[in-house]
Parts: structure tokens; C-alpha cells; sequence
């Protein structure tokens, strides 16, 4: 879910938190002595090294408070609390769980309901004391239970059903029989459990208002963990599925159909968060993925987008089903489905005991089939499961089945895998929510929710409002920008056109062709439009060289194919290398010519492409893509008029690199996928509009980018970040930038710590391996998208306007940290940017720094609209997207190199990716 839920799950926070204690190793034992000197040897004493000066670096705190722009009022979703019982305890213990044999349980899920049983039946030994456990190993309470170590035994009837009537068998005709009814109950006759509770740790609620001072602890943390954990517990009894700090009600009115049997189900985000205005209760709303419940068949039908049941493809049903719970009619009763039978219904057989007994005494049995059994012993009509392969639920050397059209899948069971294109862009639209809807949505969530009942919630004394906090927005001035003819472009609402406009630094369009892969369109109008629109925006684009029209008999062949004979057909037709090519593609969306195409150009040729899909072209279109054409060309459609003067604070007076940094991972099903790190930097100071990319692979799910510094031997260093402050030195006038101001996306406040002291590290390291005497001044700073802090204009039904700040009340009580919508939401509720300064050297002013950022909001040259996140961050992003599709149709055995290395954990080397050639290396081909 999000980067910066992961915040509070506390699990997570002491890696950020510990760091500093595991200089000793963390062992606390005397070292062994050391081993004898054999006699013959004399000892040399060791050269002492110049100890190398290990600063820690911690978030820095807030300067002060910006000033700048019109004051406005905003409300936000974080609703106070109050905490009257400051002096009492946490008391935090830890839970074993154990079966009667002893083993430890492993299985999810089933902690809570063996703890439900220990607080209905122990009551009177826990001192009928409320607790608040987290589904794992971690139980809270209010003030002391009555021993350290309690052991209780229970047991509970039906392992796996949560339902109310999972045991019940209906009576009268067409109950099993005595047997059947033995053969149906067998695995899930009552178990026993052990349950030991032994106290870990008190934790002083004083804690929490020590934060709100601004003084973190670990403390503190833990002791909103706990608050978040009474929350998801409340959640939890009300049958809720809980996804971190997310939970959502089995409610068919918060289901929305993607597609291909995943619905979108809305629920609600909580956390309590520590502001400058006291500690609040952060609310939003939330969107999981489930599998649509109901009957199993149907999910397959819609899931593999077939017609009926005898077109299912049973080798991917298999896969897909795996794991899935379901319940069985006519029983009800619930299993996990652990596979499918080899055989269809009607020829699976199984062996079925005899009431009766032979002459030895001796119960018979007898081969059955699975169809023969349920529509004979059982009287159960089946209508199409017979020649369909059954569900196994059993274990793999006990099988038991069913027939498909008995098995219904629960609800609320998530959906983990990636979305297609279509089923995103329909999550999108159905869940996005206007201001006043979302607001009406959150209060009721508030109200039903009913937190004043929660006992544990009353004996901490804590009472939550019941009204979004106010706080004090300012709407920042809007940036000025400049076209060519040094015309002004005055921005409204966070949007500009090029209407009767030049482009500021035209590109000339020359030594080009058009490749067309099988798009219908009339290729030559499309040609004779971008000429005109090009010359009104002062692009001279020359009549291309010719037009390759795909050959018709590859139209079908594999990607790969299709594009190298394209290209065999333009080296043998054009006299030297183009140098652009526009490639007309025939789907807009997920083209699978798109990646192979891009990296034969970039990587093979080092030919700038433009893709498009011809549907539907106007003029505004075509400006659109002259704007993509021109930036990639080396062009820039506008500057900031305070980069052409230069007038930017403490950025124009003194050389200073821009840099973007961010890491795509793949979707959560994909857990082999190499993660993508890209940084952007900005060359040709003063100016802040211009980036190149450098892109890397690295181990999946990486985090924090591995090869900024790469020191391959004494004279060579092979990292990222070298290669961009040679590109910086050589486009800026052979000047070394002495400011570096980094942007980094992605991280969660618990990796904040890694970033100051893992990652910058490795940037000064790389600076000083370029020259030892240099030490530029950095600026860090972290921007994120995932956090569920929104604002609304009170009594208005639209967004905030573009530029509104934040820097009050609901932001960081210690930290230097603020909001920032610098972009129009035209859609849905805006998602402000949360950005976090955890280091300045250089020494902006806050109103310095927050119109620097906001003015990178101005820069991108892709669109004619503010973004909401600082351009060099999105260019990053698109630069990994962009060489992500590339290693899609990679053929791992042949780029997996050996100069990598294994992956950590003994996985297998991380395939390289693929350099770009010199020619395009430092253009904005991500554009």
C-alpha cells in the first residue's frame, strides 16, 4: 500500500530508529581472548588507520514557518484527540501460541480468534482487563494483567469457518449419513491450544506527549503503535478484512467491478499521527483489490474472459485458485482450495467406506466416482460439474473433492497481483471521489465507527472530534514563464497554452523518417499537419525521407521480430542514420512493440523516436507531441523567467545540480522483477529545466539505489552519480557544481535515516573520489505521494487552488516539513505532495525553498500544466518506466552478466541494463 503507512507499523520504525547502537555489533559479551603467538613469529604492530569520521545524520528540525503568498483557510482530514490519562502505562506482552503436542501455530489468521476465546473464558485471571492484540505476537494493556506469565488452554470447534453456521449440516433428507458425516468433519474435529503470555515491556503514555514536544523515542512510537493497533482490533471485530492500516467492511455497496473477476473495494485508512497542533487521528478513504466472491465458476469465466466453463484454461484456474478460501453448498462448510483434481468430475474417484461390514468384520470399501457420490449418496443435483475437474481441498496425500458447481469463493479475500492497463484506468475512474463527496464519506466513516465506545480507547482517556481540523493554508504566487520572442506566459489555475506562442529554444525536425507498424491512418496528412503546427511554434520540420510501412506478413510475428525487420528495411532504404524517427504504433494503450522498439533505438542505434497511436490528431495533439519531440530534440518549449534573468535564490549565484532520484519495483505478484533506480540531474547551469537520466537494475524490492558510488579500481568509479557531475562539469562551462540538491521519492519516514547516512554517503564519497579537496553543500529532500493527508476548501465544492501550502498544525511537531499542491486537481480529490528537508547546508529561507520547489512544479516540459510533484522526481520516474518496459522482453540468460554478482540472499545475478548509445545519452529521451 503505501510507503508511508509503513511508518507506523512499528515493526518497521526500529531500523530507523536503532541505528546508531550497532556500531558495538550489538553484542554485549566480552570478545574470546585472542590466540596464542606461535614462537617463531613476531608480532608486527598494526598501522593505526586514520579513523574515518562516521557522522550519524538525523532529520534536520524546521527553520521556522514560510510567509509568503494569500492567506486561505483549509480544512484536512486529521481530527483531533485528546489524551486526558497521561500518567498511566502501556504494558506490552509478548503471545506463544502452541498446539497441545506443543508445535508452534503458524497458520495467519488464527490468532485472534484463540485470543477472543482466552478473553471470553479467562476473564476473571486477566482481571477482566481489556486487551489489544496485533493478530501476531503482540498483546497491550492498560495498566498491569495480575501475574508476568499466564498460560491458558482452549479449544476451539471449527478451525476455519468465521461463519456463524459453518458446522451445521442441514437435517431431514439429503443430510449425509452418520459415515459421511464422520468422512466430512474428520480434519476439522476442535483443537486444542496453548496460549503463554509473558510480559515484554511498559511503555509510559507520557510518551506520546513528549512527541508532541518534538522529542521522538522509541517510546513514543511503540505507544502509538498501540493505538493504532486498538483501532485495527475494533476494526477487526467487526469482521473487517485489514491491510496494514486499512480495513474494509463486507459491504457489496463498497465493491466495484475492474474486470476480469477483481472488484475494487473501498474502505478507510487510519493512523494516529504527532502534529505541531497535538496528536490527531488521520482518516482517509482506501481501495483494496479483492476476488469477486460468489461462485467459484464465475470468477474463472470472468477471470479468463471466456464464454463458459468448458473454455477455462485449467493449468492458469490452478494457479489463480491456489490458497483461495471457499464455503460448500449445501453444508456451508469453509476450506482453503489446495490444487484441482487430474480428472474431470464423472472419472475422479476416490475410495468410499461401506456402512455395511464383511464376514471378517471387516468395514468394505469401495471406488467411487466424485460425480456418483455427490448426485447418488447425496441426492445433490449437479448440472455441469461432470465433465469439469473438481476442487481439491484436502492435503496432497489425502485428497478431498468437489464438484466446481458446490464451491463458492468467500468474500473480501485480496487480489495481489498486478492490474492490466484496462482494470487500473477502471479502478481510477470508479473510486476517485469529488472533495465534498469524500468529506461526507469521512464523516460517516467517523460516526459509524463509533470510536467512543471502544473501552480500551476510554480507559487511555482518549476522545477523538468529530470535526476536520482548520488549519492555515497560503496560496503561493504563481510562477512567471517565458515563450520564445521572450513573450510572457502567464499561468491561471495552474495551466498555460502556446496559443499564437514560439517554443523559447526551438529544435530543427531533420534527417527523419516515419515508420508506420500497421496504425490505419492517412500518414501523409499526419506529416503535413505536424509541419504546419511545427512552424507555428517555430520547429522547422523538414519533409521526412521516406515512410516505412510494415510488411505485411509480420504483422503477426513476436514483437522482437517485427521491430528488427523494420529496421532492416530503413538501413537498407536510408543513406546514413536518421536522426529522429517517429513510429506510429497500432494500440494506445500497452503496445508490446513499445519496449523492444525504444531499446533498439536508445540502446542499439542511438536514434531519438517519438511513438504515437493515430486516433485522434488535431492540432492540439500535435502540439502536444511537438512539445515531447522538441525537449527530446534538445530544444525547451519554456524556462521560468527567473532562470532566464537568473534570479533564482542561492541557486543562480552559485554553480548548483539538480537531482532526481527515485526506485520502480514490480508489482507486488512479482517478487523476481528487478527493481529500477533512476536519477535525473540538471546540466547546462543556471539552467533548472534541462535533465539527462542514468538507470540502473538492482535487486528486487531494493529499496535504496546500490550504485551511485561503484569504485570498479583505484582510478575508476563506475556509479551514477559520477557519471552525471562529469555530464554537469562539461555542459555548464567546466564548472563543479558546489551545490547539490537532491530529490528523492519513494521512502517511508522509517527508511529517512538510510537515505542521510547510506545514500549521501555514497554521493560524497563519489564527489571525492572526482577531487578529494571538494566538499559541496547538499540539500535533501524527500517528496511523497503515498500518505493519505488531503485538504478541502471549506464550503466549496472544488479542490484547492494550485500553489496552496502547508507548513501548520497538521505537519511535523519537530521536523522540517511541509504540503504542497502545487497542481489543478481536475479530477477526484488533490493529492498534495508531502515533502520532508532532512538536510539544508546550503541555507534556504523557508519562503526561499518552498518557491524553489514550487517553481520545479513549473518546469516539466511534457505538459502545459503544473505537476504535482517537482519535475526532476517525474522525469526519474518516467526514465525507469521507460527502460522497465525494455527488460520486459529480455531474454534473462542473455543479459544476465556476470559483473553484477549474485543478488543478496544468494538469488540469481540481476540482469544489467542495457547502455544507452553516446548520441542520446545525455537528451531527454524519457520525455
Amino acid at each position: 500500500m503505501d510507503p508511508s503507512e509503513q511508518a507506523h507499523n512499528g515493526e518497521q520504525e526500529h531500523n530507523g530508529v536503532k541505528e546508531p547502537e550497532q556500531e558495538h555489533n550489538g553484542s554485549t559479551e566480552p570478545l574470546p581472548p585472542p590466540p596464542p603467538v606461535p614462537p617463531n613469529v613476531t608480532p608486527i604492530k598494526a598501522e593505526s588507520e586514520p579513523a574515518l569520521k562516521k557522522v550519524f545524520r538525523a532529520p534536520m528540525a524546521r527553520r521556522g514557518l514560510g510567509t509568503k503568498g494569500n492567506k486561505v483557510p483549509i480544512l484536512t482530514n486529521h481530527f483531533k484527540v485528546n489524551v486526558s490519562n497521561v500518567d498511566g502505562h502501556f504494558f506490552h506482552y509478548s503471545v506463544a501460541l502452541s498446539y497441545e503436542d506443543g508445535h508452534p501455530v503458524d497458520g495467519k489468521g488464527i490468532g485472534r480468534k484463540v485470543l477472543d476465546r482466552v478473553h471470553e473464558t479467562y476473564d476473571t485471571d486477566l482481571a477482566g482487563k481489556e486487551f489489544a492484540y496485533d493478530g501476531e505476537k503482540s498483546l497491550f494493556t492498560v495498566g498491569p494483567l495480575p501475574r508476568n506469565k499466564l498460560e491458558f488452554t482452549v479449544v476451539l470447534d471449527d478451525v476455519t469457518s468465521n461463519r456463524n453456521n459453518g458446522n451445521a449440516s442441514p437435517g431431514g433428507p439429503g443430510s449425509p449419513n452418520e459415515s459421511d458425516k464422520k468422512r466430512l468433519r474428520r480434519p476439522y474435529r476442535s483443537k486444542t491450544y496453548k496460549v503463554e503470555i509473558s510480559f515484554a515491556a511498559k511503555i509510559p503514555m507520557q510518551a506520546i506527549a513528549n512527541a508532541l514536544r518534538g522529542q521522538e523515542s522509541e517510546n513514543s512510537q511503540e505507544a502509538l503503535r498501540v493505538l493504532d493497533i486498538i483501532l485495527r482490533q475494533h476494526a477487526a471485530k467487526k469482521g473487517c478484512l485489514l491491510v496494514r492500516q486499512s480495513f474494509f467492511h463486507n459491504d457489496p455497496r463498497n465493491f466495484t467491478d475492474v474486470g476480469g473477476g477483481v472488484l475494487g473495494c473501498r474502505g478507510f485508512h487510519s493512523s494516529f499521527r504527532t502534529s505541531q497542533g497535538g496528536l490527531s487521528l488521520n482518516i482517509d478513504v482506501s481501495t483494496t483489490m479483492i476476488i469477486q466472491p460468489g461462485p467459484v465458476v464465475d470468477f474463472l469465466i470472468a477471470n479468463q474472459n471466456v464464454k463458459d466453463p468448458f473454455s477455462i484454461d485449467w493449468a492458469k484456474a490452478k494457479r489463480v485458485l491456489k490458497n483461495l478460501r471457499i464455503t460448500t453448498s449445501p453444508t456451508n462448510q469453509e476450506y482453503k482450495i489446495t490444487g484441482l483434481s487430474e480428472r474431470p468430475c464423472k472419472e475422479q474417484t476416490f475410495s468410499l467406506k461401506q456402512k455395511t461390514k464383511d464376514d471378517a468384520g471387516e468395514v468394505q470399501s469401495t471406488d467411487v466416482t466424485v460425480y456418483d457420490y455427490f448426485v447418488n449418496n447425496r441426492n445433490i443435483d449437479l448440472r455441469y460439474s461432470a465433465d469439469l475437474p473438481c476442487i481439491n481441498v484436502g492435503k496432497p496425500k489425502r485428497p478431498t473433492y468437489f464438484p466446481l458447481e458446490l464451491c463458492s469463493l468467500v468474500s473480501l479475500q485480496r487480489y495481489t497481483k498486478a492490474l492490466s492497463t484496462f482494470q487500473r484506468a477502471s479502478l481510477v475512474e470508479k473510486s476517485r471521489q469529488k472533495p465534498q463527496e469524500r468529506m461526507s464519506t469521512l464523516s460517516g466513516a467517523l460516526k459509524s465507527n463509533n470510536y467512543d465506545s471502544e473501552p480500551l480507547l476510554r480507559s487511555c482517556g482518549i476522545s477523538i472530534s468529530t470535526n476536520f481540523t482548520q488549519v492555515d493554508g497560503r496560496v503561493l504566487p504563481t510562477p512567471k514563464l517565458k515563450a520564445g520572442n521572450g513573450d510572457d506566459i502567464y499561468a491561471r489555475n495552474g495551466r498555460w497554452n502556446f496559443n499564437n506562442k514560439k517554443f523559447v529554444n526551438p529544435s530543427k525536425v531533420e534527417r527523419w523518417a516515419v515508420v508506420n507498424f500497421s496504425a490505419r491512418c492517412d500518414v501523409r496528412g499526419l506529416i503535413r499537419d505536424l509541419i504546419k503546427v511545427g512552424e507555428m511554434k517555430g520547429v522547422i520540420v523538414e519533409p521526412p525521407f521516406d515512410v516505412f510501412e510494415e510488411n505485411q506478413q509480420y504483422r503477426r510475428a513476436p514483437p522482437l521480430v517485427r521491430v528488427d525487420k523494420m529496421f532492416e528495411d530503413i538501413q537498407a532504404k536510408l543513406p546514413g542514420a536518421p536522426k529522429f524517427l517517429l513510429c506510429l504504433l497500432p494500440e494506445r494503450k500497452n503496445c508490446d512493440i513499445y519496449g523492444p522498439w525504444k531499446r533498439k533505438n536508445l540502446a542499439d542505434f542511438g536514434v531519438v523516436t517519438q511513438c504515437l497511436a493515430p486516433t485522434r490528431v488535431n492540432d492540439q495533439y500535435l502540439t502536444n507531441l511537438l512539445l515531447k519531440i522538441n525537449a527530446k530534440l534538445g530544444g525547451l518549449n519554456s524556462v521560468l523567467a527567473i532562470e532566464q534573468t537568473p534570479s533564482i535564490p542561492l541557486v543562480s549565484k552559485v554553480p548548483t545540480i539538480i537531482l532526481g532520484m527515485d526506485v520502480s519495483h514490480g508489482s507486488p505478484g512479482q517478487s523476481d522483477i528487478p527493481s529500477i533506480a533512476a536519477v535525473v540531474s540538471s546540466r547546462q547551469w543556471p539552467s533548472i529545466s534541462r535533465y539527462r537520466a542514468c538507470v540502473r537494475t538492482q535487486s528486487p524490492k531494493v529499496e535504496m539505489i546500490d550504485s551511485l558510488y561503484k569504485r570498479v579500481s583505484d582510478t575508476e568509479d563506475e556509479g551514477i552519480i559520477r557519471e552525471l557531475l562529469l555530464d554537469f562539469y562539461v555542459s555548464s562551462g567546466k564548472r563543479k557544481p558546489d551545490q547539490i540538491i537532491i530529490f528523492r521519492d519513494g521512502v517511508s519516514e522509517s527508511q529517512f535515516n538510510q537515505v542521510l547516512n547510506i545514500e549521501l554517503n555514497q554521493i560524497i564519497e563519489a564527489c571525492k573520489f572526482l577531487d578529494e579537496k571538494w566538499s559541496p553543500k547538499f540539500l535533501v529532500i524527500i517528496a511523497q505521494k503515498n500518505h493519505h493527508t488531503k485538504f478541502f476548501q471549506p464550503g466549496s465544492p472544488d479542490n484547492v487552488q494550485p500553489g496552496t501550502i502547508i507548513d501548520n498544525k497538521v505537519c511535523h511537531p519537530r521536523n522540517y516539513d511541509f504540503y504542497l499542491c502545487a497542481h489543478a486537481g481536475m479530477i477526484g480529490t488533490t493529492r498534495p505532495t508531502h515533502y520532508h528537508v532532512l538536510l539544508d547546508e546550503v541555507g534556504f529561507s523557508p519562503d526561499d525553498l518552498q518557491e524553489l520547489v514550487h517553481s520545479l512544479s513549473y518546469v516539466y516540459q511534457r505538459s502545459t500544466t503544473a505537476i504535482s510533484v517537482v519535475a526532476p522526481i517525474c522525469y526519474a520516474h518516467l526514465a525507469a518506466t521507460q527502460l522497465g518496459q525494455w527488460m520486459k522482453f529480455e531474454d534473462a540468460s542473455e543479459t544476465s552478466s556476470s559483473h553484477n554478482g549474485a543478488a543478496p540472499g544468494g538469488g540469481p545475478p540481476v540482469p544489467q541494463m542495457p547502455r544507452l548509445q553516446e548520441s542520446v545519452r545525455n537528451s531527454m529521451f524519457f520525455c
